[in-house]
């Protein structure tokens, strides 16, 4: 399982239920990396999709806790090991967790690698990614070269677990 976000320099990844920022590239590698993927998220972050769609090309699973919640073209999970037992017999590669908070927290057990553009710029963020750089189970692997958006630095980073995440039973 693969956590996917853009973090700032405090590893916010988002205001008022908004992304903090919209960098071309970061979405082009996001669509490159999940495009005919399963994506897991929050409701919340599917209610902040673009005209409240599933992500095009892509299976969609939702955790939510409503029991009302059923859009179109998604699969509506109720429980972490709900969307557990869905995804257990794909490749660990092949699952993109994409948020938000609570979502990249509660499956950050189960992950084996995280892929973060992190934007070298502090914004005032109300949600937060796990901090990787602090956490000894996970280490940086790769950085890409430093990129900019107009005047925004940024930086492609992968993140491995050292020992593997926990097995989806």
């Amino acid at each position: 399982m693969i956590l996917i976000a853009a973090v700032d320099s405090a590893w916010a990844i988002g205001k008022g239920g908004r992304l903090l920022v919209k960098i071309p590239r970061d979405q082009k590698l996001f669509l490159e990396e999940t495009l005919g993927k399963t994506v897991i998220m929050g409701r919340k972050t599917f209610l902040d999709l673009p005209g409240q769609q599933p992500l095009y090309g892509r299976r969609n699973i939702v955790l939510s806790r409503s029991p009302e919640f059923a859009p179109k073209g998604v699969t509506v999970c109720h429980s972490i090991g709900e969307v557990l037992r869905e995804v257990r017999e794909l490749p660990r590669d092949e699952v993109f967790v994409c948020g938000g908070e609570s979502i990249y927290r509660d499956f950050l057990p189960y992950a084996d690698s995280a892929e973060i553009t992190k934007i070298d710029y502090l914004y005032d963020g109300d949600r937060f990614f796990p901090n990787l750089d602090r956490d000894s189970e996970w280490e940086l692997t790769r950085e890409s070269e430093e990129e900019t958006y107009f005047d925004l630095p940024f930086s492609f980073c992968r993140y491995e677990r050292k020992s593997g995440g926990m097995r989806i039973e």
